[in-house]
């Protein structure tokens, strides 16, 4: 059983998080998922959809996978140090770590990116890469893979991504599996990628 560890904010993408949720869910048997944020309570994503937290020095279960949403939210958090030390913290502590869309961009702030190609949500793609130049950003992709960390491109990409990463664990009969029984279409060859506009 490996824990989840999903590290919220305020103003997070909903779908950035509940997608891959979702997706890993639907293996009780391999993965629990605890939800976590800076001080706990009530974190409020994009849309207003409120959930329940518990603060990071309060966890009860050791993070065997980070996962990192995107979303608005992450436009202040480049600037707090608290928080890019707790993510550091966190994802040095890991075995994986998962960003979906600019969820990347706090990665790359933090540092534990630099060296490792990785890839973020193309609406946001001056933003994101100009938090670090010691990251190989690759543009064209829906998922990127550099040794431990696997990063996402926009919103969506997050179930694609969660559903490589499950075939790259358990089979990629076990990721079909999981796709049928959510009625998703899965992209699972990470280079096509239909949103790249060169």
């Amino acid at each position: 059983m490996r824990t989840i560890t999903a590290l919220v904010f305020d103003d997070f993408e909903t779908l950035d998080l509940f997608g891959p949720v979702e997706m890993f869910g639907s293996l009780p048997e391999h993965y629990r998922i605890q939800f976590t944020s800076m001080a706990g309570g009530i974190i409020r994503s994009k849309h207003d959809v409120p959930m329940q937290t518990v603060a990071v020095n309060e966890l009860t279960c050791q993070t065997d996978i980070v996962l990192v949403p995107g979303g608005f939210g992450t436009r202040q958090l480049v600037y707090d140090s608290s928080f890019l030390q707790t993510l550091t913290t966190l994802t040095d502590e890991a075995d994986w770590v998962l960003s979906v869309c600019t969820g990347s961009a706090l990665l790359a702030k933090s540092g534990v990116l630099n060296g490792k190609r990785a890839t973020s949500n193309k609406m946001a793609w001056q933003w994101v890469t100009c938090q670090s130049d010691q990251v190989d950003w690759v543009e064209q992709a829906r998922w990127v893979i550099d040794g431990k960390f696997y990063t996402s491109s926009g919103v969506s990409t997050g179930m694609d991504m969660a559903l490589g990463f499950i075939a790259d664990r358990h089979g990629i009969d076990k990721a079909y599996q999981v796709a049928q029984h959510t009625e998703f279409r899965w992209q699972e060859n990470s280079d096509i990628d239909d949103f790249y506009r060169p």
